[in-house]
Formats: C-alpha cells, structure tokens, sequence
C-alpha cells in the first residue's frame, strides 16, 4: 500500500535566479545558464574596444593527443581486428603511416590553438572555439559564481594552469585550458573584479585579493583519518577476502581477475586517491569567499562562492569521535565544490562553518530533538541517531548511530517543503519532514510525532518565505 503524502510548497522565487538567463536568441544561438552560445555565426562586435587572447603556445601538444586517441579508442574496440591488420603491415607500412599521422595531429592541434579566443568586455568573457563549426560563449559576469585555477602534473612541470568557470543555471563548467600561471592567476582576479563591480579599467589594478590561512590539515593527521575511516577497511578487506573465495567457488583465474582488479582499485581509491587528491589540504578566507588549495600532483585552487551555499553537513565517523575530528561537506548550487574541510577537529571546522553560513551556531548532540520513543517500533536502535533543532537562520536535521551526519540548511535557500507518511508511520503517529535545496538536495527530520510534523511543515514554509525576502544578495565581495 504506497505512504500518503502531504505537502506544502514554499515559494519558489529563488530558483529563478539559479535557472538559465531569458536573452533573445538569434538563428544557430542558444542560452544556457547564463552563457549564450552562438554557432555558424560571426560574433558581433560592439562598440567598445575588446582586446582577444589565444592560450598558452603549449596547448597544441595538449589537443594535438585527440586524432591519436580516436585510433586508440577504435584499436580496442576490436583488438582481433586491429591484430590482424598490424600483422599485415610491414615495417615500411608502419613507418609511413606514422609520418602521416603525427605531422596530422600536430597541424590538428595548431590550428584549434590558432582559431581559440578569449576576451573579456565590460559585462561577460567570450570565449571562442572550434575548426570547422565556429562556436562562441557569452558568460555573463554577474553570472559567474567561482573561478578555479586547476594544475595537473604534467601542466605544473610546463608552468600551466587551467582555468575552470562556475556559471549559474549551467550543468558544465567553461574551462580555458591552458594559460600560463601568473596569466590564469591574473585573470582570475580580473573576472572576479568584474563581477564584484569594478570598473573595467580598475579591475587590472584590482589584483587577487588578500586571503589569510584558517585551516591546514597536515599529511599525518590526513593519513590517519583515512585508516579511521571504515570505508577504507571495508573495500580492503572485500578485496583480501572475496578473491581466495572465487578462486575456491569457481577454479577460474579470468573470473578471479575479473572481481579482483576493481576491488583493489576501489580500495586504493578510498584509501591512496583520498590522500593523494585532499594532500595539504588549505582553507584560507579572502573577500571573494573561502579559498580551497590542495592536491599533491595535481594542485587545484578551488572558491567556495559566498552566499550559494545550499546546505553544509558535518560528518563524523565512529572512530573519529575519540579524538574530535568531524568532516565538512558541502551542497552548492551550480558547483562541483562539495568538501570544505577532509579532517579537523570539531571547534576549528564549526569555526569554518560559522564562515560559510554567518551567524550559525552548530548545536551539540544534546540539544537536538530525539523522536518520540516509539519511533523505535519503526526504526529499533537506529532511532537514537536521528535529531532536529531548527534556528532564526537553519533548519537542521541529523542522521546515523555509526557515522552521524549534521546536516544544515539555511531558511532562505529552502526552495520546497513536504511531509510524508506512510501506513506503518500513520499507525504510530509519526512522519517525515522533507526540506529541499536549490542544489537538487534534500534534507530530512525522520521519524517526527505527527502533530510536531505538521506544524513543523507550517512554520518552516514561513521561515523560508520571510528568510529569501531578508537574505543578502548573491554577490562577489558584497
């Protein structure tokens, strides 16, 4: 028999400023999320003087690899063929086919460097692309919500850098790939200061703005962290323990094989790929939001946008409660951004929390709401973990008795409300209140009494009403 559901929808006036930007668009254009795309067109320029740029001259050898990868991608398609055709080749044939092939991916990669623009007017970053199909972005900058500078291995021994735009309303990121160091650093200040409203002939001298450290999470305290965490041991120990066991169930190597390598891999990424990504781990805090710094290869520089956080989850392991370490997590609209803090104890994350969402209090275990006691004929023993406080500024709800989950959602970014109920619920009197995000996230208060619920439901569609009406405007450097 399905649950009943009753609910009550808040207004939905804050999504309007998350989805894609109403402009005109003419033949071959389209809009999405902020960044109107023109294709088969000539870009039309205004009157005002706009200055284009081409990228790093080592971007050809980065795009020169796409030819080479299709064949690649065709070999392994079907090896047997592929094998049959290269016995067939002599050592003559093979070497023509390499002089053609390399000098086509080098003019391949030179000439979608040649015909790669950016430039930057007064009120967006074009960005124009493409051989054959002309294609060219209009971001917006009033629309752009962070700008990272990212910095693989490879980019970081050429003295390159990648920058990545967050633009509102958009699924993917507009990346510029590559620019030199100092250049993706300056532009990024640029783009910044462009969008938090200064004059276009200021915003050169604006520069990056000052940051001071908050947070540094040192390699030792990372790495014991990531042997506390009982994902770690989990994939580790399937990957120790099932092979022997298919090897007994089944006497196949390949079928052993098979199970075995993605096993080990997992395990390696819960454990080394976790270290290796979140290595020296720094949070700084400057006026265009939280800046986050860390990888140990490949270094990224990351912004936490202020005001477009949707909801912060404090996160702590049982085995980490004996030393006071919490894992912050974050939802934030539009952005890929989802971890603040790996590991910290629990004072100094609330210290970056209070950051984040300004005037929040964390409450303790203690003064959260439990359910009632019968909950516990739904849920036995799990029931404990569950909890509820809700403020002047966040509804916040927890979950989990082995690895408990604080979840906090600021009234004004609450986009809808709902109860549900079903019949073992109705039976006991309880039911479940649901706050959902502008970040396609839900948060939700289990296992409340039905009368606290539904007055619950009441209370927080008001709060979020009169919280989106008093919220500060999303803005850069406001």
């Amino acid at each position: 028999m399905p649950g009943a559901e009753n609910g009550v929808r808040s207004e939905n006036a804050g999504r309007k400023a998350q989805g894609a930007v109403q402009e005109p668009e003419g033949a071959g254009a389209s809009v999405r999320g902020g960044a109107v795309r023109e294709q088969g067109e000539a870009v039309v320029e205004q009157d005002e003087a706009v200055v284009e740029r081409r990228l790093h001259p080592v971007t050809p050898l980065r795009r020169a690899w796409a030819p080479i990868a299709v064949l690649v991608g065709w070999a392994l398609h079907d090896p047997d063929q592929t094998q049959r055709q290269l016995s067939r080749m002599t050592t003559t044939t093979l070497l023509i086919v390499l002089a053609v092939i390399v000098p086509v991916a080098a003019l391949y990669g030179f000439l979608t460097w040649w015909f790669t623009h950016y430039a930057v007017t007064g009120t967006e970053l074009r960005i124009r692309t493409g051989l054959l199909f002309r294609r060219t972005a209009h971001i917006r900058l009033e629309r752009i919500q962070a700008v990272d500078v990212n910095r693989p291995l490879l980019a970081r021994v050429a003295g390159v850098a990648k920058l990545r735009l967050d633009v509102v309303g958009a699924e993917e990121k507009d990346e510029l790939a590559f620019l030199g160091e100092r250049e993706a650093r300056a532009l990024r200040a640029e783009l910044l200061a462009r969008a938090a409203g200064f004059a276009p002939e200021t915003a050169h001298e604006v520069g990056e703005a000052p940051a001071h450290d908050m947070l540094r999470v040192p390699p030792r305290v990372l790495a014991l962290s990531l042997v506390l965490t009982g994902a770690t041991w989990g994939t580790l120990l399937a990957a120790l323990v099932v092979p022997p066991l298919l090897w007994w169930a089944t006497g196949n190597v390949w079928t052993v094989l098979a199970t075995a390598i993605p096993l080990v891999g997992s395990a390696g990424a819960a454990g080394v790929g976790r270290f290796v990504g979140e290595y020296d781990w720094t949070v700084s805090e400057s006026p265009d939001g939280l800046r986050i710094d860390h990888g140990l290869l490949d270094r990224s520089h990351e912004t936490v946008p202020p005001g477009r956080v949707q909801t912060v989850r404090i996160v702590e392991p049982l085995l980490w409660r004996r030393r006071g370490w919490v894992r912050v997590e974050l939802d934030v609209a539009g952005s890929e951004n989802s971890l603040l803090v790996p590991v910290a104890p629990r004072e100094i994350a609330e210290a970056v929390v209070a950051r984040v969402l300004p005037g929040v209090t964390v409450p303790r275990g203690a003064s959260l709401s439990r359910p009632p006691r019968r909950a516990g004929r739904r849920l036995p023993l799990w029931w404990r973990g569950h909890g509820l406080a809700v403020t002047d500024a966040v509804f916040m709800a927890r979950h989990g008795l082995l690895r408990r989950t604080l979840a906090l959602v600021p009234h004004a970014k609450v986009q809808s409300v709902r109860l549900t109920q079903g019949p073992w619920q109705r039976l006991l009197r309880l039911a479940d209140v649901h706050v959902d995000t502008g970040a396609d996230g839900t948060v939700t208060a289990r296992l409340r009494d039905a009368d606290e619920a539904a007055a619950l439901l009441r209370a927080q569609a008001e709060r979020s009403r009169t919280g989106r009406r008093d919220a500060r405007p999303d803005r850069w450097m406001a």
